[in-house]
């Protein structure tokens, strides 16, 4: 049996052999050039002419008339009429005989009797030939036809490495390695990396696990904001285990012919068994595992077959012997199908979250790495900073305090270079070249003053980190950097309310101190009444009046960010909650405004220097605030 192993050493040897898979065409080609050979040899022009043997012949084409001329002069001795050429021997003459040959003129009459008249010998032959016919205009068309279809369809399986236009095929969707990436490159989410560890420690040692009876679950879901490091995860696990790593993205499994899908499932879980130990990961696996439930009637047949496809593998294929783990990320885990989850298939749900303090740190520890970083940097305030952030934005953010301490050639990255890549990185980029008139500069000013005050005297606002009137991003004139102080999981009622007095306290800014409103303000009032709705509406914070303990909105798509809410209230109950969201913005508003008002000269002053310098940072905030008979707010430390 020949044997048809890849050469890695030899490329050559790899390429397919395109007559030795297209044995019919080969076929078709030998024919042909036979048939045309044979033809050359017995084929003359379809007439004979009686010549004697020992003379030359000497063959000529002539017009037609010239040809009637030559029969009048008595010079021939024999004709031949075919259906399309008249062919005629002359005498011989000096050991010679000339052979004429004509186009044939249809419907004269004259010819006949002018060769009866000089008594020449003539006869008639068919010159049609219908095997030239079928041959040139049938069999050679079909087989150009032909052999141009195989030789393209030929290319494109050896570029796909499936079945015809790649369906079916796998190989090329699929990446295949063993990475060298291990857990010690990974930082933060230290329960996530635990819980996969034990899934590691089997692949290592699966033995100790069997002699137990235990069972280790065939799939894992790793579910998280984007950018948190769940494929990264997934990959140290790879790496940690030193297993074969199948990575493959839940859309590459889907293609507009039916059935494709199910059949490239197939082809991964076939490879993984003949890789194992290995794991699969499956990354965006919400692209085929939604639920069957969310498509309607008649639904979507080629991504079901898909999942039924993965479900059916997930149940067939047995751990013991040749140990395969199933690894799956997503971002939306609440539009999966039900069966996925059940225990037998995805047995594990690992939340890969955002990091806190610690887990920033460490991150950042890890990326810094390679930097040359100034010894005033202290990572600990970077990571204060970044609160909210995820790991794939800090590793950005270290990039970019690289690139701008490059931009000005520096040896070195210091302290001012981080802070600017945090905020281009939450406000955006800064834009100097940006044109804003005075009288519009000062109500930004004002603006941005308003909301740095509120957040500094309010109990359980996030305080000001640095305040700047330097336009960035696409439409923010302004901004105010607040940063939490530390870690927080749950928000208290009065950290809300805080929250929505430091958004209307720029509004209310510019109507006490300009004395007319701007639209600058508008995404911060749109945050503030979601902010209220979401009080009354989600979390019971509205009172008896108006819902008591009633949640009227089902939050959903948690992990996105832009959450979407199911209204399930009535239209009597909508508009309480409308009065109830508009009475407390008023009421609110009144407060920041006596707050605004009790502290005029520290807004003025405030103003001031952000018109003169257009930066001050959170600590000139307070001590603004503090020269003007001012309170900060400040938590107690055991709170």
């Amino acid at each position: 049996m020949q044997d048809k192993t890849p050469n890695p050493k030899n490329p050559k040897e790899n390429k397919p052999n395109f007559f030795g898979n297209n044995p019919i065409l080969f076929f078709f080609i030998f024919s042909l050039v036979t048939i045309l050979a044979f033809k050359s040899f017995v084929a003359q022009d379809g007439m004979e002419l009686a010549s004697n043997q020992q003379v030359k012949i000497v063959k000529k084409s002539v017009p037609y008339s010239a040809l009637k001329e030559l029969l009048k002069t008595g010079e021939i001795e024999q004709v031949i009429i075919g259906n399309i050429n008249i062919q005629a021997l002359s005498k011989t003459r000096n050991q010679q005989q000339t052979a004429y040959k004509a186009r044939k003129v249809a419907d004269d009459s004259t010819l006949i009797p002018l060769i009866e008249q000089h008594n020449i010998a003539y006869g008639s032959v068919n010159e049609e030939n219908y095997f030239e016919d079928i041959l040139f205009g049938w069999v050679i068309p079909m087989v150009i036809i032909f052999g141009i279809w195989m030789f393209l369809s030929n290319r494109i399986q050896s570029s796909m490495s499936g079945g015809i236009l790649g369906m079916g095929g796998s190989k090329k969707m699929i990446n295949s390695e063993k990475p060298n990436v291990t857990f010690k490159d990974m930082a933060g989410n230290k329960e996530a990396k635990e819980e996969v560890m034990e899934i590691v420690d089997f692949l290592k040692s699966p033995e100790r696990y069997l002699k137990l009876g235990a069972q280790i679950p065939k799939g894992v879901l790793l579910v998280g904001p984007p950018g948190t490091g769940k494929t990264l995860l997934a990959k140290a696990a790879a790496g940690e285990a030193s297993v074969e790593f199948l990575s493959v993205t839940g859309s590459s499994f889907i293609e507009m012919f039916v059935g494709v899908g199910a059949s490239r499932v197939r082809d991964l879980f076939e490879q993984a068994k003949q890789n194992a130990p290995a794991i699969i990961f499956i990354d965006e696996i919400d692209a085929i595992g939604k639920s069957r439930a969310s498509g309607g009637i008649g639904g979507n047949d080629e991504r079901e077959q898909t999942l039924n496809q993965l479900l059916a593998e997930m149940d067939g294929f047995s751990s013991d012997k040749a140990p395969v783990i199933v690894l799956a990320a997503t971002n939306r885990p609440e539009i999966l199908d039900p069966a996925l989850l059940r225990p037998g298939r995805f047995d594990r749900q690992v939340l890969v979250d955002k990091p806190d303090l610690e887990g920033r740190i460490e991150i950042l520890q890890v990326h810094i790495k390679d930097v040359k970083v100034a010894s005033d940097v202290v990572l600990r305030d970077i990571a204060v900073m970044t609160a909210g952030l995820a790991g794939a934005d800090l590793a950005n953010i270290i990039n970019e305090a690289a690139l701008l301490a490059g931009r000005v050639s520096k040896d070195e990255v210091d302290e001012s270079d981080f802070k600017e890549a945090v905020e281009r990185q939450i406000a955006g980029l800064e834009k100097k070249s940006r044109r804003i008139s005075p009288k519009e500069r000062k109500i930004v000013a004002y603006h941005e003053s308003g909301h740095a005050l509120i957040a500094e005297i309010t109990k359980g606002a996030k305080k000001v980190n640095k305040v700047s009137i330097v336009p960035r991003g696409l439409a923010a004139l302004g901004y105010t950097l607040n940063t939490p102080e530390e870690n927080k999981y749950l928000i208290q009622k009065h950290e809300l309310i805080a929250e929505v007095d430091v958004l209307l306290g720029g509004r209310a800014a510019e109507e006490l101190f300009i004395g007319e409103i701007s639209t600058g303000a508008g995404n911060d009032l749109e945050r503030a009444t979601d902010i209220i709705k979401a009080m009354a509406s989600l979390y019971g914070m509205s009172g008896d009046d108006i819902s008591g303990l009633m949640v009227l909105n089902k939050q959903q798509n948690q992990f996105l960010g832009a959450s979407q809410t199911s209204k399930d209230y009535s239209d009597s109950m909508a508009k309480k909650l409308d009065e109830h969201i508009k009475q407390t913005l008023k009421e609110r508003y009144k407060v920041v405004i006596k707050h605004l008002k009790s502290h005029k000269e520290a807004v003025e002053q405030m103003t001031k220097e952000l018109l003169d310098i257009e930066v001050i940072t959170g600590l000139r905030v307070q001590d603004i605030i503090e020269q003007n008979g001012g309170v900060v707010y400040r938590e107690p430390k055991d709170a």
